[in-house]
């Protein structure tokens, strides 16, 4: 029968999120029914809320999520009650173009629930990256529950569903950092320390961090940043050249996503370096570069889609590193808060006060 849970909607574009009653169905062919522990605020919400997305309101927030399975639907093999889950907004289909060609990371078919969840009256809700998880329980996917080591703590683990495996695996993915790379990470949020703490475990050298808030370089320190640089009165990309005997680095990842860090990044690589973006930009943004510096520099310019990541390969192993305390995914965790506490959440994060808020229930 039905589900009737606490979850956190956005009714309508820019307003503020409200705390309400939802029903959720029990789980069909192919779901999962988890009830949800802990789940990061994410701007990705603060997107969802604002419109920025996509107006499929009302959106029913939250993605970045660990929990419990509860029940699951017809067909589904791999996953039983009480299984402990990291949710993944990834769920690759298996039978896509890319699918079929080996590269499941980059699936155009994604999974999602079938069945929608819903406000009391009966109005879809459109789940946040089809996943909808400021909520007591919700509906997915059965491939988008990850199973993993039930000795990490939830609102720690739930993290990798979004925020670290963005940045971690822009590094280890999508940079493929080698043992002896040199890296600059710019944006120092919880994005870029994953892409820092994931640099260092790829056995990069030299890691640099770059932001304008020092307070955010002195946690960029905490998950392995060898330098860091304050680049609202320096110019990166000189400072980078600098302790790079003039090169620039191997690597430079974008964890900001706006037209002058792009350039930044772009013009402080090494020739032939790798240029990753994973900063989410806005759309209306642009950037410019003369052809001839994209043809003489070589190199590869990519951008990284949450990380480049396969969750059944990745999460399992970021939940096992930091087990063996080679990740430190406590140190992302900023604050505790309630379903109630989620706008004020999104102030915080929008102030650069927090790594993360992480809501547990």
């Amino acid at each position: 029968m039905p589900h009737e849970v606490r979850a956190v909607v956005a009714l309508k574009k820019g307003a503020p999120v409200e705390v309400q009653t939802i029903v959720v169905p029990d789980p069909g062919p192919g779901e999962a029914l988890v009830k949800v522990q802990a789940c990061g605020v994410c701007h990705t919400d603060l997107h969802y809320r604002e419109g920025a997305i996509n107006d499929d309101f009302p959106f029913l927030l939250g993605h970045e999520a660990a929990g419990i399975v509860e029940a699951v639907g017809e067909g589904v093999t791999d996953l039983s009650p009480g299984d402990y889950v990291v949710l993944a907004w990834r769920a690759p289909c298996g039978s896509c173009r890319s699918c079929r060609r080996g590269r499941p990371w980059y699936c155009f078919e994604s999974r999602n629930a079938a069945q929608p969840m819903t406000l009391l009256d009966g109005t879809p809700l459109s789940p946040a990256l089809g996943i909808g998880a400021f909520a007591e329980k919700t509906l997915v996917a059965a491939g988008q529950a990850v199973k993993v080591d039930p000795a990490a703590r939830p609102e720690a683990a739930g993290l990798i569903g979004c925020g670290v495996m963005a940045g971690y695996g822009a590094a280890v993915n999508t940079g493929n950092v080698q043992r002896g790379d040199t890296v600059a990470v710019i944006g120092c949020g919880g994005v870029g320390n994953a892409a820092i703490a994931g640099a260092c475990l790829g056995g990069a050298r030299k890691v640099i961090a770059v932001d304008i808030d020092d307070k955010k370089l002195d946690r960029a320190e905490k998950f392995g940043a060898t330098h860091t640089i304050n680049s609202r009165g320096t110019d990166p990309i000189e400072a980078v050249r600098a302790l790079t005997d003039g090169f620039g680095v191997d690597i430079a990842i974008d964890a900001v996503g706006r037209p002058e860090t792009y350039k930044q990044a772009f013009y402080m690589r090494d020739h032939a370096g790798v240029l990753v973006q994973v900063g989410v930009p806005d759309p209306d943004m642009t950037v410019e570069i003369p052809l001839i510096d994209l043809f003489g520099r070589g190199g590869a310019l990519k951008s990284s889609w949450y990380g480049d990541c396969l969750p059944t390969r990745d999460f399992p192993v970021l939940i096992d590193q930091h087990l063996y305390g080679l990740l430190d995914l406590n140190g992302f965790v900023t604050e505790k808060i309630a379903l109630d506490q989620v706008e004020e959440a999104f102030a915080k994060m929008h102030r650069g006060e927090v790594l993360r808020s992480v809501v547990v229930l």
